[in-house]
């Protein structure tokens, strides 16, 4: 099946098309795997591992297909058998199910003439209550049925009809969950920091700190900051892991699961944090750590990393590689982030030593299918951005690190030191001279703010001056 699957019009297409293919059998199993998710997120998955595995392709596509057909979306179950059509024909479940697909979209008709009608008739009756629930029964609608942007709308219009900081809470989470499934990262970030700012106290509060911080890593990495996800992911409480439903979402299975926020802080934590960050904000997180046992070649990979190293700590991520390439999230980040705690654990590797050969180099840090074809390429680029301070002797064929001149470095610090402490000396002695020729401007006790001088535009200028010189000299 992977064979011919990797070989159909479909996948030689996104090929053309430069799009990832996974022809590597993952290490997950897909039936177990899906079941931690429901909602769109389910359907969202399934359809992206059919579209990037040659090898779970039609099973991937045989449980989308039956996913959709228990909802709403028809779009989305026409679009998912057309597709499936193209890698295998022959299969059942790419047969268009033509009596259900009219129907259903009759069904859909109906019930948004309905929900229409009977907001219409809300706000005749101008009852605020009404008209909130209404419009949310309409946000509800349009997200089952995958019109996103309408669905964000109609949530939005449940704003003015809000009552009390719950409802805005249960809005702006609404607004939130749409917004992740529309992977609008920017707008994800705005209703994080709307709900962050509610209203809502006590016990209501605290049960959202695990959500907003579970949603600002996911908005994070998908906008590339990865310190930024990093530290959210790894401060997000693991009450997340059992948390009750919030606003008619549960938020661990519906958008992401306890391993996600294992493997997404995880690795981002590798790519933006030193060795002496990640041991401390990271291995010794009592929170976190409830994550990482979820994914323990996650917690291995930055104990390998921390322990130097790093050439076994890149084999255990290769080796999940094609795993991550079939994330809806970590597809398109992976190759960057890879690179970046590829980068870093090439500069750590080559601190301690004044030269290492090119062929160790090689040896510890392999290339094959990487983006560069030998490790002079990779130094080279590494060496004209900026990101590995050293030299190539293409001739002896070594890595060397530029001499250095401690005694001078020493020197330049003293002598640069030396002349802060004089300048700031001049200053405080300027003051003390001015201050003693009597340059000062006091206010009268009980009397106007009036300055020493009759002219009170020359005296302010002065003030003003004199409070400038003694800022800098470091009096208040």
């Amino acid at each position: 099946m992977a064979k011919d699957a990797a070989d159909t019009p479909f996948f030689q297409k996104r090929r053309s098309e430069g799009q990832i293919v996974v022809k590597d059998p993952p290490k997950f199993d897909l039936e177990s795997y899906i079941s931690n998710y429901d909602g769109f997120t389910r359907a969202d998955r399934l359809r992206h591992i059919g579209s990037h595995s040659t090898y779970l392709a039609v099973d991937a596509y045989r449980t989308a297909i039956a996913e959709a057909k228990r909802g709403k979306n028809v779009k989305l179950y026409l679009d998912l058998v057309e597709e499936l059509a193209q890698i295998a024909p022959e299969d059942p479940a790419a047969l268009t199910d033509t009596a259900w697909a009219t129907e259903k979209t009759k069904k859909v008709e109906v019930e948004k003439d309905k929900l229409e009608h009977e907001l219409k008739s809300y706000k005749n009756n101008m009852i605020k209550e009404s008209i909130r629930m209404g419009n949310e029964d309409m946000g509800h609608f349009y997200y089952a049925v995958g019109d996103y942007s309408l669905a964000h709308k109609a949530y939005m219009r449940m704003r003015e009809h809000c009552t009390s900081p719950k409802h805005l809470a249960d809005m702006t989470l609404r607004l939130l969950l749409v917004s992740i499934a529309q992977k609008s990262w920017l707008t994800v970030q705005s209703h994080i920091a709307k709900v962050d700012s509610t209203q809502v106290k006590g016990d209501e509060k605290a049960k959202l700190e695990p959500i907003i911080s579970a949603c600002a890593g996911l908005a994070h990495m998908g906008a590339t900051n990865y310190r930024e996800a990093a530290t959210a992911f790894i401060n997000t409480s693991p009450t997340f892991l059992t948390a009750e439903p919030i606003a008619g979402i549960t938020w661990q299975r519906e958008v992401v699961t306890g391993n996600d926020i294992a493997v997404y802080g995880g690795l981002c934590a590798l790519a933006s944090m030193d060795r002496s960050q990640l041991k401390d904000l990271v291995l010794d997180n009592n929170d976190f750590r409830n994550f990482l046992e979820l994914e323990p070649h996650i917690r291995r990979a930055i104990n390998l990393f921390c322990a130097s190293k790093y050439s076994v700590c890149l084999e255990v991520l290769e080796n999940y590689r094609s795993d991550y390439l079939l994330d809806v999230y970590l597809s398109k980040l992976l190759s960057n982030i890879y690179g970046l705690i590829r980068r870093k654990s090439i500069v750590q590797y080559f601190i301690p030593f004044s030269c290492v050969t090119l062929d160790e180099m090689a040896t510890k840090f392999q290339t094959a299918g990487g983006e560069y074809s030998t490790i002079e390429d990779e130094l080279e680029t590494m060496i004209n951005t900026g990101t590995l301070d050293a030299r190539i002797d293409l001739v002896d064929r070594l890595l060397i690190s530029p001499p250095t001149n401690p005694r001078y470095t020493v020197h330049a610090d003293a002598l640069a030191m030396a002349q802060s402490y004089d300048h700031t000396l001049r200053l405080r002695l300027t003051r003390l001279n001015m201050l003693a020729a009597g340059f000062e401007v006091r206010q009268e006790k009980g009397g106007p703010k009036d300055a020493a001088f009759k002219d009170s535009s020359f005296g302010e200028g002065l003030s003003a001056g004199l409070r400038g010189i003694g800022s800098k000299m470091g009096f208040s």
